[in-house]
């Protein structure tokens, strides 16, 4: 779940973070063998709740009646608690981002999904007091090449974003690449939100930009958790928050966008997937 960008003032959420060029004020945890064991198991939950819902998500369903699957598997399976419901008034269990939503989509039963249609489903598990954070694209049907090229790039970004993690790199370095890919297949990558840092908190420092300059920025060391979960869009950049539920994010000009989300932990060689899923090599 992306965080507002704390220097912009938006209607959502106030967010109290640092930016990335002033890392000498955030408070960045380094995260204990033990928490890291956590961090392991809340996140192969998150990938194991985007695995699970993957043959539901089709057209007729609603994205009300996802999220009620999705709840009921991480209460009544898992033995886990869903960590967007009820946070700062978030309605939901996992936000559901249909087409041009970039991002906090609310699941709602008047929401049906339709061939041709790409979802981003975001799920946030808590397990014994710890944050597992992961979102996927899903096509409903056959959508357009332009569509799943969208898709394509953006995993591709993450993918890119995660291969620039290791000791001793900059969070920089991580926007860097992301935005270099995004705009080599011209696309804009949405600046307003943000990865976070992840563990006890839902969101933590630091603040993940997906767009920088490399060598810039707070340095990554070992035993750091966060995510890295890039916006691209198809146009121009440029959002704009619903202004009666406060929390979904579209783009302004009503082109598509996409986002892939991941949590990382800085190993000692490189980064850890902690949400990937069985379906990915990528690491």
């Amino acid at each position: 779940m992306p965080v507002l960008i704390h220097y912009r003032e938006l209607e959502s959420f106030a967010v109290k973070y640092y930016c990335q060029d002033l890392p000498l004020r955030m408070n960045v945890t380094i995260k204990t063998p033990e928490e890291i064991e956590k961090m392991r198991i809340a996140g192969r939950m998150a990938a194991e709740v985007l695995e699970m819902i993957e043959p539901y998500v089709v057209a007729g369903v609603t994205t009300g009646e996802l999220d009620r699957i999705c709840h009921d598997y991480i209460v009544n399976t898992l033995d886990a608690i869903p960590a967007p419901l009820n946070y700062r008034g978030f309605p939901k269990s996992i936000c559901t981002s249909v087409n041009h939503v970039v991002c906090h989509g609310i699941p709602s039963d008047k929401k049906t999904l339709k061939n041709g249609d790409i979802i981003n489903i975001d799920v946030t598990v808590i397990k014994e007091g710890y944050h597992g954070d992961t979102s996927k694209m899903f096509f409903i049907g056959n959508p357009p090449e332009h569509a799943r090229r969208l898709c394509q790039v953006t995993q591709e970004c993450l993918y890119k974003g995660i291969a620039a993690v290791r000791p001793g790199a900059f969070l920089g370095d991580i926007g860097f690449v992301i935005a270099q890919h995004a705009h080599a297949n011209h696309y804009s990558v949405v600046e307003e939100y943000c990865g976070h840092g992840i563990g006890k908190e839902f969101h933590e420092d630091p603040q993940v930009l997906h767009y920088g300059k490399a060598g810039t920025g707070l340095k990554l060391q070992e035993g750091m958790t966060f995510t890295i979960e890039p916006m691209i869009n198809a146009g121009k950049k440029f959002t704009k928050l619903n202004k009666n539920d406060h929390w979904t994010v579209t783009t302004k000009d009503g082109r598509l966008s996409a986002q892939w989300e991941h949590t990382i932990l800085v190993t000692a060689t490189g980064a850890e997937i902690f949400t990937q899923r069985k379906e990915e090599n990528i690491l």
